[in-house]
């Protein structure tokens, strides 16, 4: 599988186009724009989630709620366009345009990208490089995730901290239902009022926060990925997808961190053979031992800095007149956190869904199904 996605922050529109999904899987709009409106939410966010209601029109490759096996082809209509036709044109001329950006802001692609491609108005970069592009990427993940339900995976995804404040509740499968409905999506409400306040502050200071996002999966068969090359790793796949997310900084699977202060007896997980089937009572692998899956639970950590557009700009230096000047300031959130939570479960199911076709092949869904059955079996009497 593969997909692509293009379009610009206040352009027309986003465009996905996805590539080897099997035929006869079930899918519509209400598979995909519940996770649009998911990404959408959560505490801290900005003025931009309220102009915003994000629906995907399917345009090709689904017919009569069915998969064909023809690309997929997803749009999403940014409706703030309709305020940006004339700085967004197409057509040349009308240079400088308004909102030219020229002020880079640290932190962003800005100055980078305006160096690499060459562009003064940094907007030529900011408009691609936004995190508007990953309502473009759940779209497509939500299809993946589909995907892996109907394998019999399942996927959840929460605020493991943010600035600095701890969800002292452990994770649990069966609070779902309570991170779905808080809106920093964690089960612990004394850490989520914490955060409130945290982000409250950062807001009248002009600031923004990051923090430490988890992400689960379990129902995975053994033997995702591969330890016999470097680009067949799986937890190499999943670490690059989660760190091509806006602010993303840093991965880990299961205890990685902790894990690398600790004697090699407090971190592997011992193996035992109970009732006819392997079984650890550990996970501190995460799920992925040697580039792949091994039936535990996958869990992934990611870090997510702080938004690079602050209300109180650094100060920066103007790339017209190199003079110093402030940061520009664009519409954004004072954090992003629970909404990040969502988009990494989406990327990283994709890496998964692909990693099952991989591995177990099939034109057609019923295919695969019975080709993960007949080795989940397997496993079962290894």
């Amino acid at each position: 599988m593969r997909y692509l996605t293009a379009g610009e922050s206040h352009g027309p529109q986003l465009t996905a186009i996805i590539e080897g999904l099997p035929s006869q899987l079930p899918l519509g709009k209400g598979d995909i724009d519940p996770w649009l409106r998911r990404r959408q939410g959560g505490y801290g966010r900005g003025r931009r989630m309220v102009i915003e209601t994000d629906e995907a029109e399917i345009l090709s490759g689904v017919r009569a709620g069915r998969t064909t096996g023809a690309p997929v082809t997803l749009a999403i209509a940014n409706k703030d366009h309709r305020n940006w036709t004339e700085i967004m044109s197409p057509e040349p001329g009308g240079e400088p345009r308004k909102k030219a950006l020229t002020d880079a802001r640290p932190g962003h692609a800005d100055l980078t990208g305006g160096v690499k491609y060459r562009h003064k108005d940094l907007r030529d970069v900011l408009e691609r490089a936004s995190a508007r592009e990953t309502a473009a990427r759940v779209a497509v993940g939500s299809i993946a995730l589909k995907l892996l339900s109907e394998l019999g995976v399942e996927g959840a995804n929460y605020v493991s901290s943010l600035a600095g404040i701890e969800t002292t509740v452990p994770f649990s499968w069966d609070a779902l239902d309570a991170i779905e409905n808080s809106d920093l999506r964690t089960p612990d409400e004394d850490a989520a009022a914490q955060m409130r306040e945290r982000i409250d502050q950062a807001k009248k200071d002009g600031d923004t926060l990051g923090g430490i996002l988890e992400v689960r999966f379990r129902g995975l068969p053994v033997g995702l990925g591969s330890f016999v090359h470097y680009d067949r790793k799986l937890d190499g796949k999943i670490a690059q997808a989660a760190l091509s997310v806006q602010a993303m900084k840093g991965v880990e699977i299961g205890r990685a961190f902790e894990n690398a202060v600790q004697p090699g007896s407090r971190v592997h997980d011992a193996v035992y053979y109970r009732e006819g089937t392997y079984a650890r009572d550990t996970n501190g692998a995460g799920g992925l031992e040697a580039g792949m899956t091994n039936g535990e639970e996958l869990i992934v950590r990611v870090a997510m800095k702080p938004i690079a557009t602050l209300m109180k700009p650094l100060p920066t230096v103007n790339v017209v007149t190199h003079e110093a000047s402030d940061a520009a300031r664009e519409r954004s959130d004072t954090t992003a956190v629970p909404a990040a939570g969502v988009i990494l479960q989406c990327v990283i199911g994709w890496v998964l869904a692909e990693a099952m076709l991989e591995k177990f092949g099939g034109d057609t869904l019923p295919e695969l199904q019975e080709r993960v059955a007949a080795a989940r079996a397997f496993a079962q009497s290894y």
